[in-house]
């Protein structure tokens, strides 16, 4: 088995995945490397805040440098120099997003690079072999990920796409004999909960390692991701690992965790570094702003994290309106050493079975 559920409290779980890159406490969350690298970061840095695991996208690398030229390195292991577990998506929301240029059928999805034009075919099988090739530990079926709001014919037909394509995906997925490699579903629906469920059983009967929530975090507001959860969740396997993809906020991971999600990954830590903005336990500051310019704290005196401990507000404020690209780099770092020190503040409360006063006092901070 790859997952260990070690401990509840209330819907929250504490876990342990086990990939042959080693393995990941879960609650966890997955800082994003979309083109084999986490923007603006060394790897060797990423590791020191207690990330166990990256992600990379299918779509991209595809593209750009290519799965085969990925795979003459090592695979992404050694063509990033990351030693810990990668989970790669399977590019389905990519493709998604180009919209006036992908065709989708029953076979898969045919559609042109934004990078230069030309034509790609992607079906549930190829997503399998590249995603082998470029050696993701856990690796993600293709599916049809819908655009919200949409109607309820256009979430039911992606939902039974997206199941056929799961079959395919996990039939050409097993008859590789990947050695202890993981693959995950991706449930669909849309805000429905009648489609949700439908494509949870639907998955459940073909048998993943593990089962992604996916089409949320599309713009919809918070409450409706979490009442999507708080239908979806019931569905889903106790004994495999629950991953809610792409989100989010701090709020969002608290009451994600809350409704029994163990994994997540998300852009908004490197994005909003490089937009000036840092995490910090007492909310998000913008140092932009010009009140930071004689500011001599650091971020967090009481972080282990360099970019955190060691450069005052005044310094970064600087490096931000000046444009450095330093800026970038120790807001990033910050961001992601935040969100991890927030993961294990959660496995630990769920461990001493303190989850629910964490949620109440990180709460009003977070939303």
């Amino acid at each position: 088995m790859s997952f260990a559920l070690l401990g509840t409290d209330g819907g929250a779980r504490r876990g342990r995945v086990t990939t042959p890159h080693g393995t990941v406490e879960t609650p966890t969350f997955m800082p994003v490397g979309t083109q084999g690298t986490v923007k603006a970061m060394q790897l060797r840095d990423v590791a020191t805040t207690g990330a166990e695991v990256v992600l990379g996208n299918t779509y991209h690398l595809m593209l750009r440098p290519g799965a085969d030229r990925v795979a003459a390195f090592g695979g992404l292991h050694g063509f990033m120099g990351w030693n810990g577990t990668i989970l790669t998506d399977s590019g389905g929301f990519q493709v998604m997003s180009l919209s006036a240029l992908r065709k989708i059928d029953d076979d898969g999805v045919t559609f042109k690079s934004h990078v230069d034009g030309s034509m790609h075919r992607l079906t549930p099988e190829e997503a399998v072999s590249i995603q082998l090739r470029l050696g993701a530990d856990i690796q993600m079926q293709l599916d049809e990920c819908v655009r919200l709001p949409a109607t309820p014919e256009a979430i039911a037909r992606s939902v039974t796409l997206s199941l056929e394509w799961a079959a395919r995906a996990r039939r050409a997925f097993l008859e590789t004999v990947p050695d202890k490699r993981l693959q995950f579903a991706i449930v669909q629906g849309g805000t429905d909960p009648a489609e949700r469920a439908r494509s949870a059983e639907g998955l459940l009967e073909v048998g993943f390692d593990g089962y992604a929530v996916g089409g949320l975090a599309v713009g919809e507001p918070q409450a409706e991701m979490f009442g999507t959860l708080d239908h979806t969740v019931p569905h889903l396997p106790a004994d495999r690992p629950r991953y809610l993809m792409g989100v989010g906020t701090p709020g969002d991971l608290l009451g994600s965790v809350a409704r029994g999600i163990d994994m997540f990954d998300c852009v908004m830590p490197t994005r909003a570094g490089r937009h000036g903005v840092a995490y910090t336990p007492e909310g998000k500051l913008n140092l932009k702003n010009a009140r930071f310019a004689d500011d001599h704290t650091p971020l967090d005196p009481n972080s282990t994290c360099p970019a955190a401990r060691d450069y005052t507000r005044g310094y970064l404020h600087h490096l931000v309106r000046v444009g450095e690209p330093l800026a970038a780099t120790l807001l990033s770092w910050n961001n992601i050493a935040f969100y991890q020190d927030l993961m294990a503040e959660m496995r630990a409360a769920i461990e001493t079975g303190t989850f629910a006063a964490l949620y109440e006092r990180l709460r009003p901070v977070w939303g």
